[in-house]
């Protein structure tokens, strides 16, 4: 319920902010003067507004998000002997990558996984499951942190963004398309936009949504096989195979909340189709990849 209503109120408030945005562009309507034909323009504004808007106002509040619905705890100053070789191990890796040190923080979770975000690379959070330090042995979870720290470096975040942002502005945009198309041709609508203009326009949206996520899919695969190669030249091929290897044994646990699903470390293994719409590569492909590697 947590989670939930913290979708909700972030939403919401994009959603708010948004509107004052297209409000101060004098964005106030998608039809021409006439209200006959569409205003391609303003139904263009519209559509990146909302498209690059949402995503990015997204990756500003990513830090924030993912320490509520995961319960991540930033060490501030190591309390314990882990606590500090985390910080250690974090500072090393981030010189090596040559970005700023991250914020690291540990969440409470069964689940061996670990994630980092934030909107610019060198002002990023790292963060890992009680259940990964628990399970692996510190050279696993050094590849982990490896791993977690060439997606920062690589700007997998920001670059994750843009491209949601470029996906929802075209399925925006083609939707209210189709809507319109159907609201004039199939009801003959003459002015102004009937009901069938709004229910089209969703029913267009949730399909356009659903296609487009495809591409969004297949580059969260690739930049996961880039943050292994990263973290195979931080720490070494065999600590990051062994690594993914152990996460082999625990598919079937339980993951990070599907906000956070594209940051972990892994995801839940897919069949079929549904391979399409997966965040990472099954585990195999990302083993097989790294042994390639020369």
């Amino acid at each position: 319920m947590k989670r939930v209503m913290l979708f909700i109120i972030t939403n919401l408030a994009i959603v708010l902010i948004l509107g004052i945005v297209l409000s101060l562009l004098g964005v106030d309507r998608i039809l021409d003067e006439q209200g006959a034909g569409l205003d391609m323009m303003n139904l263009l504004v519209f559509a990146a507004v909302f498209g690059f808007g949402g995503a990015l106002i997204s990756l500003a509040m990513s830090k924030w998000t993912a320490k509520r619905l995961t319960g991540a705890q930033v060490i501030e100053s190591a309390g314990n002997e882990v606590e500090a070789w985390l910080l250690n191990t974090v500072k090393r890796q981030a010189t090596a990558a040559g970005i700023d040190m991250p914020e690291v923080a540990i969440f409470d979770s069964p689940d061996p996984n670990a994630f980092a975000t934030g909107m610019r690379r060198n002002s990023a959070l790292v963060a890992v499951s009680t259940g990964l330090l628990r399970v692996m042995p510190r050279a696993e979870v050094e590849a982990v942190l490896g791993h977690e720290i060439s997606h920062v470096a690589n700007g997998d975040m920001v670059t994750l963004a843009l491209i949601q942002g470029v996906v929802n502005t075209f399925v925006i945009f083609f939707s209210r398309i189709v809507g319109h198309f159907v609201d004039r041709v199939v009801f003959k609508t003459e002015r102004g936009h009937g009901p069938a203009f709004f229910i089209t326009s969703i029913v267009a949206q949730v399909v356009f949504g659903i296609l487009a996520s495809v591409i969004v899919m297949w580059f969260s695969r690739q930049r996961e096989f880039r943050a292994d190669a990263g973290s195979a030249a931080i720490e070494g091929r065999q600590k990051m195979i062994a690594a993914l290897r152990r996460l082999q044994k625990t598919v079937e646990q339980p993951h990070l909340p599907d906000q956070m699903a594209a940051f972990g470390i892994s995801g839940p293994p897919r069949m079929g189709i549904r391979r399409f719409f997966m965040t990472h590569p099954p585990l195999e492909e990302r083993i097989a990849a790294l042994e390639a590697a020369d």
